[in-house]
């Protein structure tokens, strides 16, 4: 127990050494964003790409519906789909937060799953929610030590970074947590049918989709589509569509500097004062109200939407 906590102290400090005054930061290791801060962030939206997030120092919590999960040396967070939830962040001066987010690549989980399935692998029981938490064991931790030193070197970082996050996936793949990871690359279960349409709305958000056109592009009926949406995501469809939208319209004002009215239309909203009314009844402030706090130099947790 001592020797994790000491490990954990020490991944902590070198990532607080690789890190800049931002939240996220980019390292040297494709997939792989440094998260560091000295700051509170309260309870704010976020949205999340399917990715694992480890924390070495601090505690986060996420919050979606009635489910709360907490992230911190001892658990990691695990998404499988693109997720808006509410997340607050627990650091201080004295106790920073600090940790790593990989980002799933869907052809390297393939492959690493198609070698274990050579080797006998069978697999873990599906589930069917898009984000869950898991054990942090030493083994990943080890793994997150040796993904945390390539980064002191570019060519290390680029030939064995990813390698190392193979072994962390591997890590996941064969724990109790392995059934939602393998669930993502399995085209035959609901689940893989839910992260299908997810993947038309990421890449289709602007456009006029429908309920019906979505369920009928995965094969199920309207009410089984709702339901099994709502298991994977804990919302309705239309309700996961207007937020992914407002939280894509919200990076446009703030990364490519566009107006509101401009950034509403942008993401499929006919009426800018709309947009507007459902912009402060999700993010609780109007979009001039969000742009003024940026040119203020607000450090928003708005960093934390990994969507690009």
């Amino acid at each position: 127990m001592e020797h994790v906590e000491r490990l954990c102290a020490d991944l902590a400090a070198q990532v607080a050494r690789l890190s800049s005054d931002k939240l996220l930061n980019h390292s040297g290791v494709p997939q792989v964003t440094l998260m560091y801060t000295k700051q509170h962030h309260p309870r704010t939206p976020v949205l999340y790409n399917p990715g694992l997030v480890i924390l070495f120092q601090g505690k986060k919590i996420g919050y979606l519906g009635k489910r709360t999960f907490s992230y911190d040396p001892k658990n990691y967070l695990m998404l499988t789909v693109p997720l808006p939830f509410e997340c607050e962040t627990f650091a201080s001066a004295e106790q920073p937060m600090a940790g790593i987010q990989i980002s799933i690549n869907t052809v390297m989980l393939q492959d690493l799953l198609m070698d274990m399935e050579e080797a006998g692998f069978t697999g873990q029981k599906d589930q069917s929610s898009g984000i869950s938490s898991g054990v942090l064991d030493e083994d990943i931790l080890c793994a997150a030590e040796r993904l945390l030193d390539v980064m002191e070197h570019p060519l290390r970082a680029k030939v064995l970074g990813p390698q190392i996050i193979r072994e962390i996936l591997f890590r996941v793949l064969i724990s109790d947590n392995g059934g939602a990871l393998q669930a993502l690359v399995n085209r035959h279960t609901h689940f893989g049918q839910i992260a299908k349409a997810l993947r038309r709305i990421e890449s289709q958000y602007a456009d006029n989709l429908s309920v019906e056109v979505l369920a009928s592009e995965v094969n199920m009926s309207v009410s089984a589509f709702h339901h099994n949406f709502k298991a994977v995501t804990s919302t309705s469809p239309l309700q996961y569509l207007k937020t992914y939208r407002l939280h894509k319209a919200r990076m446009m004002m703030m990364y490519d500097g566009l107006k509101a009215s401009a950034a509403a239309l942008r993401v499929g909203y006919e009426s800018a004062s709309q947009f507007s009314r459902e912009f402060k009844r999700y993010f609780g402030v109007t979009p001039s109200d969000e742009m003024a706090r940026a040119r203020e130099g607000y450090a928003l947790t708005l960093v934390e939407t990994m969507i690009k």
